[in-house]
């Protein structure tokens, strides 16, 4: 199993929106550690989250930067763009485009299934091209 090139398939499965085949590539006891508050966990989060991504950003696309692996995790830096057209955490549709950069952290195991999650994603950049927040003083 190559690590490498399981979180690649993992984006490209994103970006053809085919969500239930990327959900398959969870464990049953899949962990996702970055849940955000008040959503599911394990991979019923992982399923809330990109129906809640794709419904707000039907465009988005990930694309992974740079693919680091180490034992058997995968780190990947990744640049999410989209255009804001539905809406997201409670706030209306604006029509703006974004593009924010996150690191994935999945650690898989010997059956090649993640079974782990950690992440980061610049949700205040996020915020500040939706017009949610100011942004830096120019």
């Amino acid at each position: 199993m190559d690590p490498a090139a399981a979180v690649r398939r993992f984006y490209d499965l994103i970006n053809a929106g085919d969500i239930d085949k990327f959900i398959g590539s969870l464990a049953d006891d899949f962990v996702e550690h970055e849940a955000l508050p008040g959503m599911a966990s394990g991979r019923d989060a992982v399923r809330q989250l990109f129906a809640m991504m794709r419904a707000a950003f039907p465009d988005m696309h990930w694309v992974a930067e740079d693919v680091l692996v180490d034992g058997d995790k995968a780190v990947a830096r990744v640049r999410m763009t989209g255009t804001n057209d539905g809406e997201f955490m409670g706030m209306p549709a604006t029509g703006k485009s974004v593009g924010i950069q996150l690191i994935d952290i999945i650690r898989f195991g010997d059956d090649g299934l993640a079974h782990e999650h950690w992440g980061v994603l610049d949700m205040m950049g996020l915020m500040q091209q939706l017009g949610a927040v100011p942004g830096p003083p120019a």
